[in-house]
């Protein structure tokens, strides 16, 4: 069996190989413009990332979100029991409150919580149109859920917490309640 010249080399350089693949890439990631336009947004640009509302409850509604979030298989690994009560921070536009609602059932109560009147006015009018009674959505500040004192069995945050600007804070108050 004959080997060709890039065989041979790699046969020859076997422990070298692994080096110059890691120094290759290694060389392509610290490049200043690649960090440049990789830099992370700020929690404050987050805050403003969705100007637009209704393009924004779109995209959360959109039922392609389905195939990647798996919000049946999420809800079902939360095992939750019926009469539980559960907070979902950063409700946005009901995509899991609703689906908790279900879960916990009559006897249950999800606090929805966001810092947009937008979303919670959407949520709201999503709440009343299916005829969901156990949900309570409050407006909050980005600093605070206002939850209840001892009033939440589970706290449910999806796709929110790049938002939370204090965060260690903010589970203090959210553990502490």
């Amino acid at each position: 069996m004959e080997l060709s010249t890039g065989e041979m080399y790699m046969q020859q350089n076997e422990g070298l190989r692994g080096w110059r693949l890691f120094a290759a890439v290694g060389m392509l990631t610290v490049s200043p413009i690649v960090v440049a336009a990789q830099r992370a947004a700020t929690q404050h640009e987050m805050h403003g990332r969705h100007v637009d509302p209704t393009a924004y409850i779109a995209s959360l509604e959109d039922p392609k979100r389905d195939a990647y979030q798996k919000p049946h298989e999420v809800v079902e690994a939360l095992q939750i029991e019926e009469g539980e009560v559960g907070a979902d921070i950063g409700a946005g536009s009901g995509y899991f409150t609703l689906r908790l609602a279900h879960h916990v059932g009559p006897t249950g109560r999800v606090y929805a919580v966001d810092v947009s009147p937008d979303m919670i006015l959407h949520l709201n009018r999503r709440v009343h149109d299916a005829g969901v009674r156990n949900v309570v959505s409050l407006l909050v500040p980005p600093d605070d859920p206002l939850l209840p004192d001892a009033s939440v069995d589970r706290v449910f945050v999806c796709n929110v917490w790049h938002h939370v600007d204090e965060q260690a804070a903010y589970l203090e108050i959210s553990c502490g309640g």
